[in-house]
């Protein structure tokens, strides 16, 4: 498995450790930036990020702002993805097991590491469970081509 990273600077330092949590699993990390805590525009690195996952650069991603909010919504925006942000477990799971999420956000000022560390395990164990969720999930992708 293949996962993007992406984040501004509020999310620099969540994400270099979401990478190096990986990357100990053997995971292996396409890294979109940013490289520093230096300001910087979160919808860049969203779309960025959410570009990586369409182009099948990489089969599935996560990005980190201060609030995960911002750069959730940017990453929204590119057509086929499905970004969630969760702050909790349960909501990560379900992310992928109902709504087939194909990126995750966090927000980094507001969800501690190991939180969040535990928030990326969960939603990677995960696995869409189709079915009635399925039907659902392209009803949602049919909004995009309206």
């Amino acid at each position: 498995m293949k996962i993007g990273l992406g984040s501004d600077h509020g999310g620099y330092e969540l994400k270099e450790k979401i990478k190096s949590h990986l990357t100990e699993k053997g995971i292996e990390v396409v890294d979109y930036g940013t490289d520093s805590t230096d300001s910087v525009d979160y919808p860049d690195y969203g779309r960025k990020t959410a570009e990586g996952v369409v182009s099948g650069e990489c089969e599935r991603a996560i990005v980190c702002c201060g609030t995960g909010i911002g750069i959730s919504i940017a990453a929204n925006k590119v057509e086929g993805i499905r970004c969630a942000l969760c702050s909790e477990t349960y909501s990560a799971r379900m992310a992928m097991e109902h709504n087939n999420s194909n990126m995750l956000s966090l927000g980094a000022r507001v969800t501690g590491i190991d939180l969040a560390l535990e928030i990326v395990d969960v939603w990677l164990k995960a696995k869409f469970e189709g079915g009635r969720h399925e039907r659902r999930v392209d009803k949602i992708m049919e909004i995009e081509r309206a």
